[in-house]
């Protein structure tokens, strides 16, 4: 077995870039051990339907089972103070991706938590018991495909008859698809690497593939740390949501109930505070993940600092669908799935559409983003103007220099 030191030795007497593109994968491992894919990682303690148990927060009678990802909704909560005078109690549980939550929500073990765009498509295929009960729009610009500085491709065209690395049933699978499809390419005119991001990484690294097809903060890292550069983005070709999902029995519960909309008004303020507060929570984001906090920050003003609360509308509902229907034709998953049966608009409220445009940050920003950091507060703080686009990609007219999110 070849230990540190005799990777060490191996590299002696190669060149730079060939040195590089072996070590290169070792020295990003710890970032993708704490992270968290949008879709088709394992769990982190292998336990049927459950999460690492976390703390609790919050006093009272009703205690809300709320599933999380490293970095997510807890951080997230905690940083913006909104996790002070709880009328109720949460207990966190961490997952490593969006699936296993959703399994989790499924059994019952969990009353709500956070995912992307994908898994509760795949969830919805296998029938689960689950309802999508808000969203949150945001920038797609940390969906990419990225190739190396020194790749001959310049735009999704050229992908034709290459190899690309991608995590099979994850928001950037159906990224690369719909990208695939706008540059008139099937993935049948591509050679498809299904990897989780820590062999896709190592593959792209070492020159094995021709693209890869991620999702922030992993863009970011790339662009930073391993001689990426973005061929394309999601936007304009994915939808850009994110979803809260909950278990049937919560809804039912009318104390639960009330507990559900009192939280996801939370995380609403929340996500309001960290299009305010960028580098704060960079900070915490960074101490939480492992990521250094340059590559944090690129992240939080490329995407995950751009996110709006909307409502789950039809748009929004039609978008998912349209995921759904992607997703069966390739066979994916068994057949046509009926999205808005896994949908519940009670919290919806007065919450703009989901078209609302992303937020966008300054052009003075690390990453091309964030003069606006102190001039926003919540669902009047948008930047731009709603942006109606087709039922699939949610677009927005944003600009954004680097990359972006998850999911």
């Amino acid at each position: 077995m070849r230990t540190v030191s005799d990777r060490t030795r191996v590299t002696e007497g190669m060149q730079p870039r060939a040195r590089a593109a072996l070590l290169l994968p070792a020295l990003l491992l710890p970032l993708l051990l704490t992270l968290t894919a949008c879709g088709g990682a394992s769990r982190a303690n292998g336990s049927g339907s459950g999460g690492a148990r976390g703390g609790t927060d919050g006093k009272g009678s009703v205690t809300l089972d709320v599933g999380d990802q490293k970095g997510g909704s807890e951080a997230l909560l905690r940083a913006a103070g909104e996790l002070k005078d709880l009328p109720y109690r949460i207990q966190w549980s961490t997952f490593t991706s969006g699936p296993p939550l959703l399994e989790a929500v499924n059994a019952g073990a969990v009353d709500v938590g956070g995912v992307g765009n994908t898994p509760p498509v795949f969830a919805a295929a296998a029938n689960s018991k689950f309802k999508v009960i808000a969203a949150t729009h945001g920038s797609s610009a940390g969906e990419a495909v990225l190739v190396k500085k020194d790749s001959p491709l310049t735009r999704p065209a050229q992908l034709k008859g290459k190899s690309i690395a991608v995590a099979q049933g994850s928001s950037a699978h159906y990224q690369l698809v719909a990208s695939l499809k706008k540059a008139g390419l099937t993935p049948q005119d591509v050679t498809l690497n299904h990897l989780q991001p820590a062999d896709a990484l190592a593959a792209f690294s070492r020159g094995r593939v021709d693209a890869w097809a991620v999702w922030d903060p992993y863009t970011s890292q790339a662009l930073d740390r391993a001689d990426a550069r973005i061929l394309t983005t999601g936007e304009g070709v994915v939808n850009g949501l994110s979803f809260q999902v909950a278990a049937p029995a919560a809804l039912d519960d009318p104390q639960k109930s009330a507990a559900l909309k009192d939280y996801v008004e939370r995380l609403r303020r929340a996500q309001d505070w960290v299009h305010r507060h960028p580098d704060a929570w960079a900070e915490t984001w960074a101490a939480e993940t492992g990521l250094p906090r340059d590559v944090a920050l690129a992240a939080v003003e490329r995407t995950r600092g751009t996110a709006v609360t909307v409502a789950l509308d039809r748009p929004a509902v039609a978008s998912e669908q349209q995921i759904a229907d992607t997703f069966a034709a390739l066979r994916l998953i068994p057949g046509r799935v009926d999205f808005s049966s896994f949908v519940d608009t009670r919290f919806n409220g007065s919450l703009p559409p989901s078209s609302t445009a992303p937020r966008t940050y300054g052009p003075d920003s690390t990453s091309g983003a964030h003069s606006s950091r102190g001039a926003h507060s919540s669902r009047g703080s948008h930047s731009s103007h709603s942006s109606h686009s087709t039922p699939g990609a949610h677009s927005s007219h944003s600009s954004h220099s680097s990359q972006g999110k998850a999911g």
